[in-house]
């Protein structure tokens, strides 16, 4: 038995077995979720098309090593910190996308903020305010007038905010709809929507960049979608061509909306306190 043990032993002393402590399966479970992450974005973004032409020109540069085009390889050597810049520069709308959605999600603030409750549940949309805005979408789209309304939530939009005219008025129907009748001086542009108030209107917004976009939608939707690719507001698109109703949110375009579909998208941005828990409960897309 001894022998056994002694020649199992002279085995596996073959072996190296690395000393592995607790804090480096922590460390490589961290560094492989952030690699999943980012390979998520990629592949869900621009920087997916962009990755792969980069790619290819690490291709080519290997195969100018291997076959000793010297000519080559002293440019690309001496090119380097100008790539790197370039690619920095070409990422950029990625990248800045990235850092917003990561400060978004509240990490340290879930853990040491006691006032979240208090402070999403000012954020969020009250009944009235989504009774405002459904009554003016449906009375604007039953007259085919064009209209942008964003309605922030946790990202703040002050750098939008200041582009318009401050308002910081109550939200109601009447007050929208005049803004929105043409030939008015605030109809051209966007209402934005804070703490349930009218705070600007005639605001400017920044356009998506994609390309698998409908031709036949304008620069409201447009702009819609592009305000809901760099924050995590809502945006209600009144068409001035059909009189559809349509809501970006996360990127996304939700088109051909009726009353109850128009209220539900809404309810999305609203925090609803559970008394029995005293937890509060955010239906939002994403929330936390």
């Amino acid at each position: 038995m001894e022998t056994l043990w002694t020649n199992i032993q002279s085995y596996l002393g073959e072996f190296y077995f690395p000393d592995i402590k607790w804090t480096d399966v922590i460390d490589i479970l961290i560094i492989a979720y952030v690699l999943y992450r980012v390979l998520l974005w990629i592949k869900t973004s621009r920087a997916w098309t962009l990755l792969r032409g980069i790619l290819v020109v690490a291709l080519f540069l290997l195969i100018a090593v291997i076959f000793r085009f010297n000519t080559i390889v002293w440019i690309a050597k001496n090119l380097i910190n100008v790539f790197l810049l370039t690619t920095i520069i070409l990422f950029q709308p990625e990248l800045r996308r990235a850092l917003d959605e990561l400060g978004r999600k509240r990490i340290f603030s879930k853990l040491f903020n006691f006032d979240m409750p208090k402070v999403l549940e000012e954020n969020s949309l009250n009944d009235k305010s989504i009774y405002e805005l459904v009554k003016t979408s449906m009375k604007l789209s039953k007259e085919k007038i064009g209209a942008l309304m964003v309605i922030e939530h946790e990202t703040p939009l002050g750098e939008y905010i200041n582009t318009g005219i401050s308002l910081d008025a109550t939200l109601t129907h009447q007050l929208l709809i005049n803004i929105f009748e043409k030939n008015t001086p605030l109809h051209d542009g966007a209402v934005i929507v804070k703490n349930n108030r009218v705070v600007a209107a005639t605001c400017y917004l920044p356009l998506t960049e994609r390309r698998d976009i409908a031709k036949s939608l304008g620069t409201r939707h447009r702009a819609g979608l592009g305000i809901s690719e760099v924050s995590d507001s809502m945006t209600i698109i009144i068409s001035e061509e059909t009189g559809g109703i349509s809501v970006a949110l996360g990127g996304t375009l939700y088109q051909d909306l009726d009353e109850d579909g128009l209220r539900k998208q809404l309810s999305k941005l609203q925090v609803v306190k559970d008394d029995k828990t005293s937890r509060v409960k955010i239906f939002a897309k994403g929330g936390h």
